[in-house]
């Protein structure tokens, strides 16, 4: 029936869209904006909605910025209506007055982006147009306050109890595998070839998480390495000539790479419960699999490393003595981690194990670190633990031997 009713209402928005033609086209992008967010009925409200996202796709970039003004300076918060309903909800609390409150505190643009929402494929559309306006805000700062209505909104749109978890493989959609070809952040994938060679053998995973309203689009996948024992260079994972390991002797997982997919989607976490879920369906899975670590870049090694170390730790102790440091005493002002990927990891609860050099030899591993790596350690009884001294004070697990380097390093300075 809802496939049927699907059906109808399509049909109808056609001939409701074609018999006002005429009438959208003679109006600005504002204007229906306006419409729709006026608009009572079903049917008219998901053409104009259409009618919007059909007009914003064919904007220049100079009407995209326009737009995103109109955004921010006419559907944001009206401060003096905020302030009355606020002196009436005080003055009588009850359901009306409550109700008129929440209504006055949400900007009009966050009810115009659920309006547009109704109309199939309007979620992968209103995700490209966050992505358009993320790439306007550096010179537009007061496009940040129509961002935050979008992340708000996404927030809710694309929690957790909404994402499914799909295993990518040699026999997935070839418009899935392009797509992981192309969202590759960590380690280009370059051919097909070496795309078979990350998903097929049965030493290999890939697992990426979907939303239903956008099923072939991910949203962010990993891939997965299984070893026995932890590698330290991510040549050794990634070799044409290495020898495949049967599933069920290894007893590591390795998480070698994260990518996320969508830009529109920043700020909005998936990481967490990807690695958990994977590491929960890979122990169930394979109960051989003991240990979960990542073998992580560490781009902001060589902007932060001091010249006489970029001359002094091109490879070996040094190297990883200075990466050590730089991990676990390097911080930001509000005092966390001046590495993004190692605010990630023990965001989530993980440990720095250990640090490697020569460990990325491609270009973009020697431009950021010097080739330098890290595994973070997720030991699943202490993960937990480990994210609650992270997120209350900002204390960094970390192995013996990793401190042993940072405090060499340390020693080194004096």
């Amino acid at each position: 029936m809802s496939l049927f009713a699907d059906l109808l209402s399509s049909v109808f928005e056609r001939r409701y869209r074609s018999a006002l033609e005429p009438e959208l086209s003679g109006r600005s992008i504002q204007e229906l904006c306006f419409d729709l967010l006026g608009s009572a009925g079903e049917v008219s409200g998901s053409v104009t909605a259409r009618y919007i996202l059909d007009r914003y796709n064919q904007m220049s970039v100079v009407e995209k910025t326009a737009f995103f003004w109109f955004l921010t300076n006419d559907l944001g918060l009206m401060p003096d209506a905020v302030h009355t309903a606020l002196a009436e909800y005080e003055s009588t609390p009850n359901k009306s007055t409550y109700r008129a409150f929440m209504q006055a505190v949400e900007p009009r643009r966050q009810e115009l982006a659920r309006r547009l929402n109704r109309v199939p494929g309007a979620t992968a559309q209103l995700v490209k147009l966050r992505a358009d306006l993320r790439e306007l805000l550096p010179e537009n700062p007061a496009f940040d306050l129509v961002d935050q209505d979008f992340k708000h909104l996404f927030s809710s749109w694309f929690n957790r109890g909404f994402l499914v978890l799909r295993p990518i493989n040699w026999e997935s959609a070839a418009e899935i595998l392009e797509k992981i070809i192309a969202y590759e952040a960590v380690h280009a994938i370059g051919s097909w070839e070496d795309l078979r060679r990350r998903v097929q053998p049965s030493d290999r995973r890939c697992y990426a998480f979907f939303h239903p309203a956008m099923p072939n689009e991910p949203l962010i996948f990993v891939e997965v390495a299984l070893t026995k024992g932890v590698p330290g260079a991510i040549q050794t994972v990634l070799s044409e000539e290495r020898d495949t390991l049967d599933a069920i002797e290894a007893d590591t997982a390795v998480f070698y790479s994260i990518s996320n997919c969508q830009a529109g989607l920043a700020g909005i976490s998936f990481g967490n419960s990807l690695i958990k879920q994977v590491a929960a369906d890979l122990s169930r899975d394979l109960p051989g699999i003991e240990t979960f670590v990542t073998l992580s870049p560490i781009p902001g090694l060589n902007d932060w490393m001091p010249q006489r170390d970029e001359q002094d730790v091109a490879k070996g102790e040094a190297l990883r003595q200075a990466a050590a440091y730089y991990l676990l005493q390097v911080k930001r002002p509000d005092g966390r981690p001046r590495d993004s990927v190692a605010r990630f990891h023990l965001g989530n609860g993980a440990l720095v194990h250990d640090v490697h050099a020569a460990a990325d030899l491609s270009a973009n591993g020697m431009t950021q670190s010097s080739g330098a790596m890290v595994n973070y350690l997720y030991d699943l009884p202490r993960v937990a633990e480990y994210h609650e001294g992270y997120a209350t004070e900002h204390s960094i697990a970390a192995s013996v031997e990793v401190q042993a380097l940072a405090a060499a390093y340390q020693k080194s300075l004096q």
